[in-house]
């Protein structure tokens, strides 16, 4: 199980580079649009770290209790 979360946990940096292509893609035709996508961009990819950091102190703590 904990290596399809760490499957999982790489898909958040691959939506994020999706938003950050098209933010790039839409800037001269959208720029609002664009802000939004890169908005995106960083929220995911604080989501990302967040959800890494959280999983190593569980690991650690599982590790701990057997």
């Amino acid at each position: 199980m904990n290596l399809l979360w760490k499957f999982f946990q790489y898909g958040y940096l691959m939506i994020a580079f999706i938003c950050t292509v098209e933010g790039i893609v839409r800037w001269n035709s959208d720029r609002s649009r664009s802000y939004l996508f890169f908005g995106f961009a960083i929220l995911i990819t604080l989501v990302f770290f967040f959800k890494r950091h959280f999983r190593k102190k569980v690991e650690i703590r599982n590790r701990q209790n057997k």
